[in-house]
């Protein structure tokens, strides 16, 4: 037997385009239904097209593109903790150095920063888009 009734069905056919989230939802109908199982049956019912109460998606900001600074000017014996870490060769060469610059982001400048911590490929939202199961 089906855990999907046609009540159940029909709550969830309302409580839906009012923008729920899906975990609301699999409360609401209850008896062990999980988020997942919701958004299942959102899927194969269609109902991702007709939502209207969700939240629009945030455009990215523009990306500001920081000069990296010169070639390192602190070593391994001088770095501080509140200096930019970043690399610059082989750890085992002479010519090995830091950046040395004041780290603004963890271990790291502004410019390095940038480099070191991207934004992940994609949100929650877009993962939910690409399953069609979002507005």
């Amino acid at each position: 037997m089906s855990a999907w009734t046609q009540d159940r069905i029909d709550l969830l056919k309302r409580l839906w385009p009012e923008g729920r989230s899906a975990e609301t939802i699999a409360v609401e109908l209850g008896g062990g239904l999980t988020r997942n199982a919701v958004l299942g049956k959102v899927a194969r019912l269609r109902l991702s097209e007709r939502r209207t109460g969700a939240q629009p998606r945030r455009e990215a900001g523009p990306r500001v593109a920081l000069e990296p600074p010169p070639r390192g000017v602190a070593t391994i014996l001088s770095v501080r903790r509140t200096d930019c870490r970043w690399p610059y060769g082989e750890p085992g060469d002479a010519a090995f150095s830091l950046c040395g610059r004041p780290s603004e982001r963890g271990a790291f400048c502004a410019a390095h920063a940038a480099i070191a911590y991207r934004p992940a490929p994609l949100s929650f939202e877009d993962i939910l888009h690409l399953a069609d199961v979002a507005p």
